[in-house]
C-alpha cells in the first residue's frame, strides 16, 4: 500500500462543507489511484453492530438525528468510526464521487482516488446505502448526477423504479384526500457505509 500520506503533510484538509457540516478536501493535487486516508476505528462484531445501530435508532426517534460511523468491513466485523482521530469519518456523500472506499485484505477500509482530484477540490464517495427507509436520506450533493437520495449507484435503477410508484400512490392519496404526506415522513433509519473488495497486494 502507497501514496496515503506525503513527505510534507497530509493530502486532505477538514474545512465546512457546502454538501453538509465538515469535510474532507484535496490539500494539494491528488493523482487517480493515490490511497488518501484510512477508515480508523473500533472493530465490532455484527452483534454489536446491530446493538449500536439500533441505539442510534432510538436516538434519532427522539430528536430526530443521528450520525452514522459504522463501516461493514466483512461479513463477521464492522467498524465503528466514531472515534476523535478518524478525520474520514467526515468524508460526504456524492452521486458524482471522486473518491471510492475499498477494503483491503478484508482488515483495512482505505479511501482511493477514482480520478485525478485537484487541490481545492472536496473528496467525496459513495456512502452505498441500499433501499431501506430511502426516502430518509435526502442527497444534496450538487452532483450533475445526483439522484435525489443517497442511494448505492447500483440500486440507482430500481430507485428510480420505486420513486415513480410512490409518486403515483402519493397522487392518489392527493386527489382522494386532497393533500399528500411530506416526502421522508416515518421512521429514520441508520445505515452503514459500504466500501469495495480490493485484492491483496503483494
Amino acid at each position: 500500500m502507497g501514496g496515503q500520506q506525503s513527505g510534507n503533510g497530509k493530502l486532505y484538509e477538514v474545512r465546512g462543507s457546502e454538501i453538509h457540516g465538515r469535510g474532507l478536501y484535496a490539500a494539494k493535487d491528488i493523482s487517480k489511484d493515490t490511497w488518501i486516508i484510512q477508515y480508523i476505528g473500533e472493530k465490532i462484531s455484527k452483534k454489536e453492530s446491530d446493538r449500536r445501530a439500533n441505539e442510534l435508532l432510538a436516538r434519532t426517534a427522539s430528536n430526530g438525528g443521528a450520525r452514522v460511523y459504522i463501516f461493514i468491513l466483512n461479513k463477521r466485523w464492522d467498524i465503528d468510526g466514531d472515534v476523535p482521530d478518524n478525520d474520514a469519518r467526515l468524508m460526504n456523500h456524492s452521486c458524482g464521487p471522486n473518491v471510492e472506499a475499498q477494503i483491503w485484505d478484508k482488515k483495512e477500509i482505505w479511501f482511493i482516488a477514482l480520478r485525478d482530484i485537484k487541490k481545492g477540490e472536496e473528496l467525496t464517495f459513495n456512502y452505498g446505502f441500499d433501499l431501506e427507509h430511502w426516502q430518509d436520506h435526502r442527497c444534496r450533493c450538487g452532483s450533475a448526477r445526483c439522484v435525489g437520495y443517497i442511494v448505492d449507484e447500483d440500486l440507482w435503477p430500481e430507485l428510480q423504479r420505486t420513486i415513480a410508484s410512490s409518486q403515483k400512490e402519493e397522487d392518489k392519496k392527493g386527489s382522494k384526500n386532497g393533500k399528500s404526506r411530506p416526502d421522508g415522513g416515518g421512521k429514520r433509519a441508520v445505515k452503514v457505509k459500504k466500501g469495495k473488495k480490493m485484492a491483496k497486494s503483494a
